[in-house]
């Protein structure tokens, strides 16, 4: 693995300084693009060569480039860009604790402005990344389900397709049909992916550097400590398994969700076999009707909900891949449990009172739940704290009327960007270690939803379940005329 980080970090330096030596001996053509002519580092060739070293690489480097992908050309950062005078439509806030609860997250990055010509190449290369990896040779495939299913696995199955459905980060997908005639879906592990986490992430704090894709606080430290511990998670396909099982029975009686059943006996811990679901991902149903978009949008922005207020157990990958919606049966199904997670009653309870005071624009809660959860230490400047009640406020903003909120015209990422810059000047402290996982979920259901371009009743489903929602503790904000409306 190191070894193709230094491939990929030499190639990507080589094709730079080709690219700086062109301009210098030719100058920058005028027909050039503005990506080309901002940074000789994101050309087209060094964009590939990004792609496809991130295609054979496996574990948390491959992570990195699909969490990366999912997101529209405003979370692509541009390097050597200064925070300011940047084109405000373009502006993001990635580090979820900038931008208080629903804010729009790039999983671990920082802040940066770029213009949409920019990140062509990138996107391009980024989307390569997303459809899969480099797949496992046939005999490799056999080896591993041969130790991790006994060598008379095939003995289950009616029939067993090595072509793979899709290649991700840490395992493959196979479309099998057991012998009474299920079809399943057979998630295998990449050999070795589990043990080469410490260095896989360590490699890929190089390559963030490299690219000067962080900036200083943003804390890369702490978010690359919880990234080992989340891809941890995810190489245990027991554990998934469980949390699979477990959502299932949680959302058994809830309309518009299913939970594909696991098959045990075809399951261990770098194997995990389903019942195999129809759908199509999120980006897909963005092509179909409005009054279908718009119902997709609430039950997941319902279901994000229900997750932390109600169950506080949450699937925390966004990935719109994971959310297949049956047409016919006007059902969501829900896949991959990796990423599942457990949060504290305390922290939930409090939680729920800062996003209700962020909707209300009640900036004293605001600054209370914040230091409670740790987004702020109370010895921060006024400067800082304007900016994150601002922002606060910002983000608030769909939970903040009665009726539809249209996030086919949200300005969420507009309004927020020059407080955003503001708060990386004068942060003081990390986000609590709940908030990684937490708002690269909830930011991952804003963004389906503009992605969608839903109109969702946002205020609505926050207060349902508020109004039915049992504090653990004495001192709890008292429903007011603002929370009942």
């Amino acid at each position: 693995m190191f070894r193709r980080f230094a491939s990929l970090g030499a190639g990507l330096a080589w094709g730079t300084f080709q690219e700086s030596a062109k301009r210098l001996v030719f100058g920058t053509s005028t027909t050039q693009d503005k990506q080309s002519a901002l940074s000789p580092f994101l050309s087209e060739k060094n964009a590939d060569r990004l792609a496809l070293a991130l295609c054979r690489m496996r574990g948390a480097a491959l992570k990195l480039g699909q969490m990366l992908s999912i997101q529209d050309e405003s979370l692509v950062p541009a390097p050597e860009r200064p925070w300011e005078g940047c084109n405000a439509g373009k502006m993001i806030l990635v580090e979820a604790s900038l931008v208080i609860v629903f804010g729009i997250r790039l999983h671990g990055s920082g802040q940066r402005c770029l213009e949409e010509d920019y990140t062509q190449n990138i996107l391009a290369a980024l989307d390569i990344v997303r459809q899969g990896a480099d797949v496992m040779p046939r005999s490799q495939l056999n080896q591993v389900l041969d130790a991790e299913l006994g060598p008379d696995w095939s003995s289950k199955l009616m029939s067993f397709d090595y072509q793979p459905i899709a290649a991700a980060s840490i395992g493959q997908v196979h479309q099998a049909v057991t012998k009474d005639g299920l079809e399943v879906a057979m998630k295998i592990q990449y050999p070795g992916v589990a043990d080469s986490i410490d260095s896989d992430i360590e490699n890929v704090q190089l390559l963030l550097k490299y690219t000067n894709l962080i900036p200083e606080k943003l804390y890369l430290d702490n978010a690359m400590k919880v990234a080992k511990e989340e891809l941890s998670r995810e190489c245990d396909y027991k554990l998934e398994a469980a949390n699979q099982k477990r959502f299932r029975n949680l959302l058994s009686n809830t309309k518009g969700f299913y939970v594909p059943m696991v098959v045990d006996d075809l399951s261990s811990k770098r194997v995990l076999t389903s019942e195999l679901v129809p759908g199509i991902p999120i980006d897909k149903v963005a092509l179909l009707d409005q009054e279908t978009r718009n119902y997709v949008g609430k039950k997941l922005l319902e279901l994000t909900l229900t997750e932390l207020f109600v169950f506080r157990f949450m699937q925390t990958d966004p990935n719109w891949s994971n959310f297949l919606y049956d047409v016919a049966a006007r059902s969501i199904n829900l896949i991959d449990f990796g990423a599942a997670q457990d949060y504290p009653r305390s922290f939930v309870d409090d939680y729920l009172r800062m996003v209700l005071a962020c909707a209300n624009s009640e900036r004293e809660a605001v600054i209370e739940m914040s230091e409670r959860l740790g987004f702020l230490t109370g010895m921060e400047s006024e400067i800082m704290l304007e900016a994150h009640v601002q922002a606060a406020f910002v983000v608030g903003l769909p939970f903040s009327k009665p009726g539809g909120y249209d996030f086919r015209s949200t300005s969420v990422t507009q309004s927020i960007s020059n407080i955003g810059a503001t708060m990386l000047r004068h942060r003081l402290t990390p986000p609590p270690k709940e908030a990684y996982s937490l708002h690269r979920k909830l930011s991952g259901a804003f963004l389906a939803c503009i992605k969608l371009g839903a109109v969702v009743p946002c205020r609505e489903l926050l207060l349902d379940v508020y109004k039915s929602y049992q504090f653990s503790e004495d001192g709890e904000i008292l429903p007011t005329a603002s929370n009942s409306q």
